[in-house]
């Protein structure tokens, strides 16, 4: 388990070029190993402009390697408030040759899948690109409107897409756990991207599947509209996974726009295709 950053309940940015926008955010960051688990295999990074969680696999150590390994290789590659997408693929691709070098020790192969968030501009307009290996997720709150936005890469995800079984069905599936896509695994890195405006009142999650394996998206919505800080937030969603058993480890990072000042173009997405080529 690797953890970089830390909770932040004011940290304000500007943008470049437009000394009218400012960006003002809150962010909290909680893993907790689980109830059935002896080694929490899941890190992240809480630390503007990037967010992100990773869910290691492998056995034993090895996940927590893997997972430390992209952590630290995005934490690496901040050094302004803003940071393009690309930077961000090329530390995950980093992060993989690192994998690739400490796999080798380990029989069943080392990778982690890795979620997240990074504070970049689409022109001089500030936006969330979210970016996405695996089945760790992304959700989005804005006003009450509550939705999931990355895909899994997943067997069952798959199956759901095809129309094979229902997303209901999808979430007490054998192969629930089997995913298509990882970083690790002699794989290269291949992120999807969705692109979110920066509005005030946004609220997102980051988290490990830890955290969805036990609470239905119902349960995610209703602590996320509780009006509780992205501190208490953070460590509700983890006790009530804990509740509900705390099967695997558990990680979860809130990050909330407290306030936008200036005037700026809103588009609801702005696809941005990456080596995924989803959008």
């Amino acid at each position: 388990m690797t953890q970089i950053g830390r909770s932040n309940s004011g940290h304000t940015v500007t943008v470049p070029r437009r000394p009218d926008l400012q960006v003002t955010l809150s962010w909290a960051a909680v893993t907790n190993v689980g109830r059935k688990r002896s080694v929490n295999e899941d890190s992240f990074l809480a630390q503007s402009p990037v967010f992100a969680v990773a869910d290691g696999m492998g056995g034993h150590s090895a996940g927590d390697v893997a997972s430390a390994a992209v952590v630290t290789r995005l934490a690496e590659v901040i050094e302004t408030d803003f940071i393009d997408p690309d930077v961000v693929e090329h530390a995950l691709g980093t992060a993989a040759q690192d994998i690739a070098r400490v796999s080798g020790t380990h029989a069943l192969g080392t990778g982690t899948t890795v979620t997240g968030a990074a504070l970049t501009l689409v022109g001089t307009d500030p936006y969330w690109a979210v970016f996405n290996i695996g089945d760790s997720r992304v959700y989005q709150l804005r006003g009450r409107l509550f939705e999931q936005v990355t895909v899994d890469h997943s067997v069952v995800q798959e199956l759901v897409d095809s129309g094979v079984i229902s997303k209901e069905q999808a979430e007490n599936h054998p192969d629930s756990n089997v995913i298509t896509r990882a970083i690790g695994f002699n794989e290269m890195p291949a992120p999807d991207y969705w692109m979110i405006p920066v509005t005030e009142g946004l609220r997102l999650l980051l988290c490990s599947d830890g955290l969805t394996k036990e609470l239905t998206d119902e349960d995610l919505r209703s602590h996320l509209v509780a009006g509780r800080t992205a501190r208490d937030t953070a460590h509700d969603l983890v006790e009530a996974a804990l509740v509900r058993g705390g099967r695997d480890n558990i990680t979860v990072v809130i990050i909330d726009v407290l306030a936008t000042t200036g005037d700026f173009d809103i588009h609801q997405t702005v696809p941005r295709r990456g080596t995924g080529r989803h959008s």
